[in-house]
């Protein structure tokens, strides 16, 4: 396994993170067990989860499946750099009630103490806020923030689904109050069928010292040899997949990629995978295996050297929008 630095911390992290989403709803507690022990055996320590995974009302389920395998020992809590997330609502379905949602300091603080219990841990390394909040002022979030650094409950504290200018914001906030190390990671949707980020996200989470995580890396399946694998009389595509594939144009697109990949020897998701780890900012995908041998497929891409010819045949399937402010002032 490869490492790096995330973002501006001295917070090492491993090439590829390992996605929870699927923990509970598609995966039992044992096979998520199993997942996880193979990712430590293949060195990857980095672990992304959010407090609402699990879904309806097994939300918070996931948490609670990660909390299980820490239970276990085995250092396997000191080997991870743990990520989860608050925002959603976690109040029991049904139920509205205000308080239990968002980034106000009441729910930040509800919302830790209730993943610290599901997690069995003392402390989260990365606490993300899983999209912004309109109504809670910075201020009031970094004052949330800095309390619970001291008690040790959070280390560092990232966002997800930021646009680049509340990245900004944040951290320009976060300076202006001093003590308060801002965000230090961005996870955003970004992958080689969608490159919307490398207008303004990805440049703003550089700017300021941001490791970018790039989520659903293979865009739904569409970019995992989905074509391939229905003429092949496999898996179906299914929901963000199929819906593209209806589209005549888009599925000439990805028959065309894929036809690329087959030409170089390469599989495609290995491959999609191995495109993110060359762009610039990048600390790491997601990758949310629902068995083993889909983790096993996902650690090859570390390895995978891709040339410039393939780098350049894929920049013409999917041309990016080009550096910001040049993609749209002229």
């Amino acid at each position: 396994m490869k490492y790096t630095q995330l973002g501006r911390t001295g917070l090492k992290v491993s090439r590829l993170v390992l996605g929870t989403m699927n923990f509970g709803p598609q995966t039992d507690e044992a096979d998520s067990h199993a997942i996880m022990d193979a990712a430590l055996d293949a060195g990857l320590n980095f672990f992304d989860t959010a407090n609402v995974y699990g879904w309806g009302e097994n939300k918070g389920r996931t948490e609670s499946i990660i909390g299980n395998w820490f239970a276990k020992g085995g250092g396997r809590r000191d080997k991870v750099v743990l990520a989860t997330k608050v925002y959603g609502n976690m109040a029991p379905d049904g139920e509205s009630w205000p308080n239990h949602d968002k980034l106000s300091a009441l729910n930040i603080r509800r919302a830790v103490d209730a993943s610290l219990k599901r997690l069995q841990t003392d402390y989260i390394d990365l606490y993300q806020f899983h999209h912004v909040d309109r109504s809670t002022p910075f201020e009031e979030i970094w004052q949330a923030v800095d309390v619970l650094v001291q008690q040790g409950k959070i280390l560092y504290v990232g966002s997800s689904n930021f646009p680049g200018y509340k990245i900004a914001q944040a951290n320009e906030i976060a300076a202006r109050r001093g003590g308060t190390i801002g965000l230090v990671s961005e996870q955003c949707l970004y992958n080689l069928a969608e490159r919307r980020a490398e207008m303004e996200v990805i440049p703003a989470a550089q700017e300021y010292g941001l490791g970018v995580i790039p989520w659903s890396p293979l865009h739904g399946g569409l970019l995992g040899g989905v074509i391939k694998k229905e003429v092949q009389g496999g898996r179906r595509a299914s929901g963000r997949a199929a819906d593209t594939l209806t589209d005549p144009t888009a599925r000439a697109q990805i028959q065309t990629y894929e036809d690329l990949l087959e030409k170089h020897g390469v599989e495609p998701g290995e491959t999609a995978l191995a495109w993110l780890l060359t762009r610039p900012g990048v600390t790491g995908p997601i990758v949310g295996p629902r068995t083993a041998e889909q983790l096993e497929s996902a650690l090859r891409a570390v390895e995978l050297e891709l040339s410039d010819e393939l780098l350049a045949g894929l920049d013409e399937i999917f041309p990016g929008p080009g550096p910001s402010p040049e993609a749209f002032a002229w």
